[in-house]
């Protein structure tokens, strides 16, 4: 059975984060609600892709280190992960976590949460595999752990990334305060040549484009609204001076849209705002960390420098 943890704000809906967006001076919208049914299923298509270095990087990264990873005191106990997706990275640590007693994997979307904990649960009958449909961005106070067993984080992906820097600092701290003694592993994408990411989040196949619009026919779907999507295209931009690539959704001509019955309006060339991608270096990532409430045990990188994955400690 899936736990599903409700915000910790009742006002903290898909309407209303959505209207609060579009309605801002500079249209932007979560990158969380990028990821329904079919959203996840894109971003799974994506983690397949030549030019998509993320994923495969990270992979290869766990694959050398895992047994490393084995040693960390909650690994003796409950897995917490946030974002699973598909759990593929978190088959690697199982296989190595052989003392482990719980597996908990937090997801937004409910339905692709429950098919990655039932691969889980067949491949490893002996673990209990408790699913959270949450939005680990928000404050997990019901989380539903077991408070006597050590804890691992494993946080894949380069998700943090997505967040600015002090809101990557809250949700570090968020995540000690519940699990106050635990460890982390978390992946986190390095700067590197802005053509080498541009192609990774605008890839020639047009699958990150049709995820990034994915959210229109979403908001369609749930709100009511009209969005025609042929109107809007997919950007990718590398913002230097923030170091992070940003995605957006631009508007290709002046047009009006209604949404759960508010109208807005967009000029031609106006954005929606919908992902951030941080790269950080060493530097900057231990500086949030340790904002966060963590310090730094280790970090293992692939032999080119793309991706980092960072043991951490709550402090």
């Amino acid at each position: 059975m899936t736990k599903h943890v409700p915000p910790v704000s009742p006002d903290n809906t898909f309407r209303t984060e959505i209207l609060a967006g579009l309605t801002a001076g500079r249209k932007t919208i979560s990158s969380k609600w990028l990821y329904d049914d079919v959203g996840s299923h894109l971003f799974e298509a994506i983690t397949e892709l030549d030019a998509y270095y993320p994923t495969r990087t990270e992979l290869a990264i766990l694959e050398q280190n895992r047994r490393k990873y084995a040693r960390l005191p909650g690994t003796r106990g409950a897995m917490v992960e946030l974002g699973s997706g598909s759990s593929r990275k978190t088959d690697l640590l199982l296989g190595a976590f052989s003392d482990l007693s719980v597996y908990m994997p937090i997801d937004i979307s409910a339905n692709h949460l429950k098919t990655a904990a039932e691969k889980v649960r067949r491949a490893y009958p002996s673990l209990a595999v408790i699913p959270v449909a949450a939005d680990f961005t928000q404050p997990l106070g019901q989380l539903p752990l077991l408070p006597e067993l050590p804890v691992v984080v494993f946080f894949p992906g380069s998700t943090i990334g997505n967040f600015e820097k002090a809101e990557a600092a809250q949700l570090l701290g968020n995540i000690r305060k519940i699990m106050p003694e635990s460890t982390m592993i978390v992946g986190v994408d390095r700067p590197k040549a802005e053509e080498v990411l541009i192609e990774a989040y605008d890839d020639p196949a047009g699958i990150t484009a049709a995820f990034n619009q994915n959210l229109l026919q979403r908001i369609n779907r749930e709100l009511g609204a009209d969005f025609d999507l042929a109107s809007f295209t997919h950007r990718a931009v590398w913002n230097g001076l923030e170091s992070r690539v940003e995605m957006h959704l631009e508007s290709l001509r002046d047009q009006s849209v209604s949404v759960a019955g508010t109208r807005i309006d967009f000029a031609a060339g106006e954005t929606v705002h919908t992902e951030n991608s941080h790269k950080y270096s060493e530097e900057a990532f231990t500086g949030i960390a340790n904002e966060g409430g963590w310090r730094v045990l280790d970090r293992d990188s692939d032999k080119d420098g793309l991706f980092s994955v960072y043991t951490l400690q709550a402090v």
